[in-house]
C-alpha cells in the first residue's frame, strides 16, 4: 500500500444489548464510538466511519456494513488484525478490504436484509432472552401470513414508521420479502428491501403479531398503508429479537438473485 488515502469497507457483527445502538451518542457507548476510539488508536488521528443505517439500542447485527479513509500502508489483513483485537468481544469486525473512493456504506446498498425472532405461547428461556421476543399467548400464525400478504410489496410504509409525523425522507418503499418461518412454538421473520423507515422492521412485526393476537385484519392493515398516519393500532416490536442480517451492494444483490 501506499502513502494515499484508501477507502476502506468493513463487515462487522455486534451483539447489541450492551451499546447505545450504532450511531455515536453522547454517551460514547454506541457501536460507531467503539470502533472509531480503536481506529484513532491505531491511525493517531480521529476517524469518522460511515455505517450502512443504524440500528437502535438493543439491535444486533450480523451484516453491518462501514466504511472510512484512512492512510494505511499494511494491507487489509493487518488492519482486521488490529481491529480485532481492541474492541468489545462483543464487537468483532468480520472483513476489511479497500475499495473505490465512489463506494458508500449508505447510499451505495441496494437492499438490506432483517430477521427478527420470536417465540409465541411460551417463554424463552434466560439464554435466549437477548435474541428474542417472548410473545405468552399462543399466535394465530395463519392470520400473520395474510397480514404478510398485505404488506409486501411496493406501499407508502409511513404508517409503520417512527418519524412522529414530521415530514422526513420518502417513505415509499418496495417490501420484497416479508416470510414467516415457524419452527414449533418459535417464528422467525425475514424481511427485505430496497432500504428501511426508521423502526419500520419493528413495527411490522409488531403489526404481524397483533394480527396473530386477532387485534389487526389484513383489511385493516390495507387501510393503515392508505391512512399514511402512525397510530396505536401499530405496535413497535422490542429491540432484542432484532438482527441486521445482510447488506446488499450491486455485485452482492446480483450474486443472491443468481442464487435464488
Amino acid at each position: 500500500m501506499n502513502g494515499e488515502t484508501q477507502r476502506w469497507k468493513c463487515l462487522v457483527a455486534y451483539e447489541g444489548t450492551a451499546f447505545s445502538g450504532w450511531q455515536a451518542q453522547p454517551d460514547k457507548n454506541a457501536v460507531q464510538d467503539h470502533i472509531e476510539r480503536r481506529l484513532a488508536e491505531l491511525l493517531l488521528t480521529e476517524v469518522r466511519i460511515h455505517g450502512s443505517g443504524r440500528t437502535d439500542a438493543g439491535v444486533h447485527a450480523r451484516g453491518q456494513v462501514f466504511h472510512f479513509d484512512a492512510t494505511w500502508r499494511h494491507g487489509p489483513d493487518r488492519l482486521l488484525a488490529a481491529l480485532r483485537g481492541g474492541l468489545p468481544p462483543s464487537i468483532q469486525v468480520q472483513s476489511a478490504e479497500p475499495v473505490p473512493h465512489e463506494f458508500h456504506a449508505r447510499y451505495s446498498a441496494v437492499g438490506k436484509i432483517y430477521h427478527y425472532h420470536l417465540i409465541h405461547g411460551a417463554w424463552a428461556d434466560p439464554f435466549e432472552h437477548a435474541y428474542t421476543w417472548s410473545v405468552p399467548k399462543a399466535l394465530d400464525v395463519g392470520a400473520m401470513r395474510a397480514a404478510a400478504g398485505v404488506l409486501r410489496g411496493r406501499h407508502d410504509f409511513r404508517a409503520f414508521s417512527a418519524f412522529g409525523g414530521e415530514e422526513r425522507e420518502n417513505t415509499v418503499r418496495t417490501l420484497a420479502r416479508l416470510d414467516l418461518i415457524e419452527n414449533g412454538s418459535r417464528l422467525r421473520i425475514e424481511a427485505e428491501a430496497e432500504g428501511f423507515l426508521y423502526k419500520m422492521v419493528r413495527s411490522l412485526v409488531g403489526a404481524l403479531v397483533y394480527a396473530g393476537m386477532g387485534k389487526l385484519t389484513p383489511e385493516r392493515i390495507a387501510a393503515l398503508l392508505e391512512l399514511r398516519e402512525r397510530t396505536a393500532e401499530v405496535e413497535t416490536a422490542p429491540p432484542q429479537g432484532l438482527f441486521l442480517r445482510q447488506v446488499h451492494y450491486p455485485e452482492t444483490a446480483a450474486g443472491a438473485e443468481a442464487a435464488r
